[in-house]
Formats: structure tokens, sequence, C-alpha cells
């Protein structure tokens, strides 16, 4: 059962990710570094003229959604279609 919710995890993350790059937000997964005692997240931020989410690809995908969610509240995705699981993410909140 597990597995099923990542694979269920993982589409939707897929989804808003390609949401996001509607919208205008950059999606990059990188490997970011960790020194001890030092938790990083990841989530949006702007670089020269580009906004961007970054996702620590080593995150299990429950965070990685959240990170995306996040950066994707109080965006207009009127015009973005988003399949019922995806909208309620975006609503509610992920469930980890």
């Amino acid at each position: 059962m597990g597995e099923q919710t990542n694979s269920r995890t993982e589409r939707v993350l897929d989804e808003l990710i390609e949401a996001a790059e509607r919208v205008g937000l950059k999606v990059r997964r990188e490997r970011i570094m960790r020194e001890v005692g030092y938790r990083v997240r990841g989530g949006a931020c702007r670089l020269r003229d580009s906004d961007l989410v970054i996702i620590d690809r080593d995150q299990p995908p429950h965070e990685q959604l959240e990170i995306v969610a996040d950066a994707l509240k109080g965006r207009d995705l009127e015009a973005v279609y988003l399949s019922p699981a995806a909208r309620k993410i975006l609503q509610a909140g992920p469930v980890g």
C-alpha cells in the first residue's frame, strides 16, 4: 500500500510541476548539500529574472509535493487544468 501511495504522490507531484512551469515557475530538482544540524527544505526563490522552485531530489515525494504546492499557492491557476486530487492538495495542503 505504501508503494501505491508513493506512486500516486509522484503522479500528482509531476502534475503540479507541469502546472508550475505553465505559470512561469522553473522547477529544478537538485542535490542540496547538508551540514550537521542544518536541515534544508528547498522552496521558491528568484534568481535574476527567473522564478525558481528548488527541490531536494533526495527528499521523499510527499515533501517535494509540499514544496511545489507551497510555491503554487496564491498563483492564478484558473487557466491551468488540474486533476481533482491536485486541486484538493492546493486548497487544503498535502497530507504526508
